[in-house]
């Protein structure tokens, strides 16, 4: 389906030599791939919030603290792992 839509020079520039990179004579290819990437990365941060948010108040508040007390001790030496 044939649409219009605005990007800036910029953007198409970009979008014309990445196509050319593949050996693409136009750049609608490399579109439809950033809309499926796009929408298939919206749909799953979506499920993953809903999940996240039916498990609110599952946990005993000393289980959260352990949690809480591990992952702060994880950031502060993840580079040391």
């Amino acid at each position: 389906m044939r649409t219009s839509i605005e990007i800036s020079d910029k953007h198409r520039s970009a979008l014309l030599s990445l196509a050319a990179q593949k050996g693409l004579r136009g750049y609608s290819g490399i579109i439809q791939e950033a809309l499926d990437y796009y929408i298939a990365h919206q749909t799953r941060t979506a499920d993953v919030k809903k999940k996240v948010m039916r498990m609110k108040g599952s946990w005993k508040k000393e289980e959260t603290e352990q949690i809480k007390y591990r992952l702060a001790d994880l950031r502060e030496n993840w580079k040391k792992l």
